[in-house]
């Protein structure tokens, strides 16, 4: 949910305001686009105003896709300005609500965290943990924020690791393990005036930053566009010329897994796939000043999906519906054949 752009970089308070001002462009992209322009106001120090943000998603008139994660972010905010006492109200009914996205449950945790609440922390983890991975054989990939976090603050806690550390263990890829990166005396390699010990310091910090960018923000360099079988027809009725690029709508869908498997082939990462809607694909052409007939316009409108956070992974986690929109899983679909 975070920008993943260095302070130095990037003027916050006017990325934000470009945010705010693409929202009302995009209505359907609204909470995205807002929740991302609260995350650069709250980098730029203005957290009132990232919290007016917050409060004008939760108050809107539209049904939002995760009030939850809008009141997590809210909270965490709230905190780091002095509204302990409102924070920790936020705090306990997300977790009374117990929604099934792992995010919510990440930020208020990790919040707790944060303000050495390592008991509460351990809690909310446990909580989420044993809520959203008891009947789960592979953990998603958007759960292992909590199974890393719950590890590094048992760690803090000194207690012992149980089945779930050792879950995190498993899905952990990087060079440097959990218990290093994790281990409470390495505050302590910060003061040594030993090179080695400073050098192997900087390393895990580099790792744990690694995982950390990774688990807020997946890019999405390559995002194939998908019609919905009800938008399909209407969009090569209405617009003749895309005919050649969609001879069929079982052969669109062929099209975008065998893209995709090609891409994943030569060694492109974080693949994704984005929706269209004949809407909104209109509405992006106009923009454009161009005829939503020119099929050169449909790679543009993908990557813009795709910049407006609409993007989903691919392939799925296992287990996990197909892309397609049949309902059957992944691997009974179109990942039959991977």
């Amino acid at each position: 949910m975070r920008p993943d752009t260095p302070a130095e970089n990037v003027d916050h308070t006017a990325e934000a305001a470009r945010l705010e001002r693409t929202a009302g462009l995009y209505p359907e992209d609204a909470e995205a686009l807002l929740l991302r322009a609260a995350a650069h106001l709250e980098l730029s120090g203005d957290r009132p105003a990232a919290t007016a943000l917050y409060d004008r998603l939760l108050t809107s008139s539209d049904a939002l896709d995760n009030p939850h994660l809008v009141r997590a972010l809210k909270a965490s905010n709230l905190w780091e300005y002095g509204h302990e006492a409102e924070a920790r109200a936020i705090i306990e009914g997300i977790r009374t609500a117990a929604p099934r996205d792992p995010a919510p449950w990440v930020i208020v945790a990790e919040s707790l965290e944060s303000h050495d609440e390592l008991e509460q922390a351990h809690d909310t983890f446990t909580e989420a943990v044993r809520l959203l991975l008891a009947d789960v054989s592979e953990p998603p990939y958007a759960t292992h924020p909590l199974l890393f976090g719950r590890h590094r603050v048992r760690r803090m806690l000194g207690v012992p690791h149980d089945e779930w550390d050792a879950l995190a263990d498993s899905v952990h890829s990087l060079p440097v393990s959990l218990d290093e990166l994790h281990d409470p005396k390495r505050v302590w390699s910060l003061g040594s005036e030993n090179p080695a010990e400073l050098e192997a310091e900087i390393l895990r910090l580099r790792a744990e930053l690694g995982a950390y960018r990774a688990a807020l923000s997946r890019p999405f360099p390559v995002a194939m566009l998908h019609w919905p079988a009800e938008e399909l027809p209407e969009l090569v009725e209405a617009y003749p010329s895309l005919a050649a690029e969609y001879p069929s709508y079982e052969e669109h869908l062929a099209a975008i897994e065998s893209a995709l498997r090609e891409l994943a082939a030569s060694g492109t990462p974080n693949l994704g796939i984005v929706t269209g809607t004949v809407p909104s694909y209109e509405a992006f052409a106009a923009s454009e000043g161009s005829s939503p007939g020119d099929a050169a316009l449909l790679p543009q409108y993908a990557t813009t999906l795709a910049a407006r956070g609409r993007a989903v992974a691919w392939p799925p986690q296992r287990g996990s519906a197909c892309w397609c929109g049949s309902g059957r899983a992944y691997e009974a679909c179109h990942g039959d054949a991977a």
